[in-house]
């Protein structure tokens, strides 16, 4: 179903797969996982290592997954998923199965959940977190008012890409 690629394989825009065309992030394990949609991410290196950069509030449900595992997954999907990506971020696996609701299959990859749908997962381990606050702001963009006047601030996990799969 999937097979394992080197990193160096990958070909695709960041800003696109990230910031258009979404992608989930899921922790925990197969009995008990949550996950949610994201549109904000970073690619790179960083200490000689590949690494993905996710952005959670504290106040999601994903965020007590996250914080209780060494890894997660981003799975990324065709646009076909777009309705299924959109439930998952506007929905609380707090309140509903997301599974039921949306059709998305969890399966298991290197431990880790991630979805049968998915056209590319890639494999995190955590390695460093840090608190986004108001204060860290060096320009008067208005961001803090546009992204914060309601929730909380979002943790940052930087994560060492230890896996790319993609689909068969």
């Amino acid at each position: 179903m999937f097979k394992k690629i080197d990193i160096t394989e990958l070909n695709f825009n960041p800003f696109t797969k990230i910031g258009k065309e979404w992608t989930l992030i899921t922790a925990g394990n197969k009995e008990h996982f949550n996950t949610m949609t994201a549109s904000w991410g970073q690619l790179g290196v960083l200490w000689n290592k590949n690494v993905f950069t996710c952005y959670i509030r504290p106040n999601r449900y994903t965020y007590e997954f996250i914080e209780d595992g060494e890894y997660f997954t981003v799975s990324f999907f065709g646009e076909d998923f777009r309705k299924a990506l959109s439930f998952c971020g506007s929905h609380s696996g707090r309140d509903c199965d997301k599974m039921a609701e949306t059709g998305l299959v969890p399966t298991e990859i290197d431990g880790c959940v991630t979805f049968e749908q998915a056209d590319m997962i890639i494999v995190c381990r955590k390695l460093y977190s840090y608190d986004l606050q108001e204060s860290g702001f060096l320009t008067d963009d208005g961001i803090p008012e546009q992204f914060f006047s309601k929730d909380p601030y979002h943790r940052a996990y930087i994560s060492e890409i230890t896996a790319v799969y993609v689909k068969e």
